[in-house]
């Protein structure tokens, strides 16, 4: 008989005993590493679970870097309008103080103090963080502003903001510091005051003309260019009568002149003197007249407008807004008149309206939107062909949103608006168009900043566009669109913020724009009206650093940021606790218990070690001992 050999047996034992070495091997792995497996096929069922889970906690962490960087920026961006706020407080409380005191170089403290703060100004907006220009919009690589002495200076070939304030001042007081108003007496008891050139955007324009001076006519505001009497006609006024003018400066301020009558000796300031010869001679009362006016507007040209006119130049050189100026024909009135508000956009002659006019069916597009005439019962964006010029203009203004309202003046019709680039109307009846003084179309407006368009300075009568010879001063991203929206991130699926910044905002360069004006003029020191220059102009500088009802202020840009850092720390708090939800899952599906896995190795030495013994006895069984 054979015996089969024990090897067979012998050999499943092994393999019993090595699958308890390697299931005690990966048990002891589970135990020092916490996990169920280090690879995927030993995983189980849940680990798709957790590999989901995994990818969710990258892009959390992702997230989270974003917004830490944004946080970053966003903290950056606060401290410097912050600090802009400061400096307005600070220019503001020294252009309101009374002290008018002149030093060398015909300046006072507080407008030194605004020069110094307009440096800093220009490097708060030059903020970086890392190489990212805050306040440069989607242009971060870009420097947002230029170099402080550069604005202010110029350049080697460019003119910088105090050329182009001077040839404005030259150009506002004309060449005899009048305001560029002519003064004249067509007879001895008639004193006429007129505009020098129709439709020139210089000087003082002339709003209203009023007396009560006894037997005196007064006749105006009218005319192209406008113009106003005043005709004694032979009789002297009474004592404490009064002649009354108001005029329009070019930053849109109105002054008014008052001239009264006076028996008194000395005469009163702000008075002319009644004739007292024997015989009495109006005649010459007229020309007391004529003299106290013309003091009065040099007195008003050299002070007030010189103000005025450092302001507009700060709009002319900083602000991008602007206008596109037309100067109508007559319209059909009998005798022929300039247009005013009132003129209609058609009609039949003789009434005051516009020739050739407007009829039913016309339209004007004015950026993209369409204005339509109809005969009657206009509503939207329709207009009646009887309606008048100011009605048109109101219609423009609401379509371009400009902040300044388009005017007419002196027979000259101003559309103004705040991005000069965009400006663009045109017209299916070219020669209504026309009759209003825009003949040629489409219609724009001169792009900014705008100078003085001849020389010299004194006689010009038009603005041009000065691109090519001034410097600019902001340099960034300057495309259409809301500045917040030029810098975006995403912090969560589906959130994103907005927190870019532009230095050229409304609110931002109405600040640089009037602490550049007010620390750049500069008068004569022992000047005759240099103090009421200066008082002038710091109360306009005072006024200008107030914020006014409806403008954006510095306050409302930190206000949107804030709301950007808010929706990130929601999202943070979100994320954060996704996370440990997310790490909970990832835990569950991969890794392993202590306790189950210590119960299990001990239950595995146990098995293996009554592997061992039997294999032991097995190997010393004999022949005789299996007999």
């Amino acid at each position: 008989m054979s015996i089969s050999s024990i090897n067979y047996s012998s050999s499943i034992l092994g393999a019993q005993i090595r699958n308890i070495n390697q299931q005690l091997t990966d048990l002891s792995t589970q135990l020092s590493t916490g996990k169920l497996s280090q690879n995927y096929s030993g995983m189980g069922t849940n680990e798709g679970f957790a590999i989901a889970g995994r990818a969710q906690l990258s892009n959390i962490a992702a997230y989270t870097d974003t917004i830490t960087n944004v946080n970053v920026s966003i903290n950056l961006a606060n401290t410097a309008l912050q600090s802009l706020t400061k400096i307005r407080s600070t220019v503001q409380t020294g252009s309101a103080s009374t002290a008018q005191d002149l030093n060398v170089n015909g300046q006072t403290v507080a407008q030194n103090t605004a020069a110094a703060q307009f440096g800093s100004m220009v490097g708060v907006l030059n903020t970086q963080t890392g190489s990212r220009y805050l306040f440069s919009g989607t242009a971060v690589s870009t420097q947002s502003v230029a170099d402080a002495g550069d604005i202010i200076n110029g350049t080697t070939t460019q003119a910088g903001f105090k050329t182009v304030m001077a040839e404005r001042q030259a150009a506002d007081l004309g060449a005899n510091g009048m305001g560029r108003l002519v003064q004249t007496q067509p007879t001895p008891s008639s004193v006429q005051v007129s505009e020098d050139v129709a439709g020139s955007p210089f000087g003082l324009k002339i709003k209203s003309a009023s007396s009560t001076l006894t037997g005196a006519t007064v006749t105006g505001p009218s005319g192209s260019p406008v113009s106003f009497s005043v005709d004694l006609n032979g009789v002297n006024p009474n004592n404490g009568d009064k002649l009354s003018i108001q005029f329009t400066l070019p930053d849109g301020t109105t002054e008014q002149i008052d001239l009264t009558a006076s028996s008194a000796t000395p005469t009163p300031l702000g008075s002319f003197a009644i004739d007292a010869s024997t015989p009495v001679n109006p005649n010459n009362t007229a020309a007391n007249l004529n003299t106290a006016l013309n003091t009065a507007i040099q007195k008003l040209a050299n002070t007030s407008l010189v103000a005025a006119s450092a302001i507009v130049a700060g709009d002319n050189f900083f602000n991008t807004a602007s206008s596109a100026i037309g100067t109508p024909v007559n319209n059909q009135a009998v005798p022929p008149v300039p247009v005013t508000g009132a003129t209609a956009l058609s009609g039949a002659s003789p009434s005051d309206s516009i020739s050739p006019g407007f009829v039913a069916g016309d339209t004007i597009t004015v950026n993209g939107t369409t204005l339509t005439f109809v005969s009657s019962g206009a509503t939207g964006n329709q207009l009646n062909v009887t309606d008048s010029i100011q009605a048109l203009l109101s219609k423009i203004d609401q379509i371009t949103g400009t902040s300044k309202p388009s005017t007419v003046h002196g027979g000259s019709i101003t559309i103004n608006t705040d991005d000069a680039a965009s400006l663009n109307i045109t017209t299916s009846n070219t020669g209504a168009l026309s009759a209003l003084g825009f003949s040629s179309t489409p219609v724009t407006a001169t792009q900014p900043p705008l100078r003085v368009g001849s020389s010299p300075a004194s006689s010009a009568t038009t603005l041009v566009n000065g691109s090519a010879t001034t410097v600019k001063w902001y340099l960034g991203n300057d495309g259409p669109g809301s500045p917040r929206s030029t810098a975006m991130a995403r912090v969560d699926d589906a959130v994103t913020v907005q927190y870019g910044a532009q230095a050229n905002e409304d609110a931002i360069r109405r600040q640089l724009q009037a602490i550049a004006v007010f620390g750049t003029f500069s008068t004569s020191p022992t000047g005759q009206y240099s103090g009421g220059q200066v008082s002038a102009l710091s109360l306009r500088t005072t006024q200008a650093l107030t914020q006014q009802p409806g403008q954006q202020r510095i306050e409302d840009i930190q206000t949107d940021i804030a709301m950007a850092q808010n929706t990130m720390k929601d999202a943070s708090t979100r994320q954060t606790q996704a996370k440990a939800q997310l790490q909970t899952i990832i835990d569950q599906a991969e890794s392993a218990s202590p306790d189950q896995v210590a119960s299990e190795i001990l239950a595995l030495q146990n098995a293996l070690q009554a592997s061992y013994q039997v294999t032991s006895n097995l190997a010393q069984l004999s022949l005789v001992k299996f007999l």
